[in-house]
């Protein structure tokens, strides 16, 4: 057994072990999980299932649907595994882009279900986004629209899909984010800026 040296840990298992070896420990558990190693998946599932829940959040602010998103994404995990390549990076940022094209593909889902509430009810709502609405349903490609928005700065983003896809007032979206009207407003108008450009390039 080797002996503690100027403070050294004894060995790597100590609970005192740094983001870098927790990284490289999911790593391990992953490739174990990519031969059918429950114990290890469960490992992966306790590590990685709260910041999927947390990014399937931050872009779906709904928590019945993160949950699903969530556990969506731990299936594929779980099927997927042998899929994941350590040399092209770490187990979180495999699973966390799963996480995300789960999350951004909600968002698409959600706004084709809606999407004939608002060519119905957008010209009867007094809402600041009329002209942008209208303007979006004069266009056939909607997979522009997605790309565009997906192109988008998350903090520019949110705003818009929460206005557009959910219909919130600018006083809502404010709330929804607990951010200042001020704030939510001037991030609004430069995400239509660029939402516009963006529509008109057509890329």
């Amino acid at each position: 057994m080797n002996e503690r040296r100027d403070g050294a840990a004894e060995d790597d298992s100590e609970p005192h072990c740094g983001p870098s070896s927790r990284a490289n420990r999911v790593d391990v558990l992953l490739t174990r999980t990519a031969v059918g190693d429950e114990q290890a998946f469960a490992g992966v599932y306790d590590a990685l299932a709260p910041q999927v829940m947390g990014l399937a959040y931050r872009v779906l602010r709904d928590q019945a649907q993160s949950e699903e998103v969530t556990q969506d994404v731990m299936v594929e995990v779980w099927r997927n595994a042998n899929r994941f390549r350590p040399e092209r990076g770490s187990a979180r940022n495999w699973v966390l882009t799963l996480a995300h094209r789960r999350a951004v593909d909600r968002v698409r889902s959600v706004a084709a279900g809606r999407a004939r509430e608002l060519r119905v009810g957008a010209r009867d709502r007094n809402r600041p986004f009329d002209t942008v609405v209208e303007e979006v349903e004069g266009r056939e490609e909607h997979r522009v629209v997605f790309r565009c928005l997906a192109g988008l700065a998350k903090h520019l983003r949110l705003p818009l899909v929460l206005a557009y896809y959910e219909g919130l007032t600018y006083a809502e979206v404010a709330d929804a984010l607990a951010a200042p009207a001020g704030t939510v407003k001037s991030r609004m108008r430069q995400g239509l800026r660029h939402l516009r450009e963006c529509l008109e390039t057509g890329s």
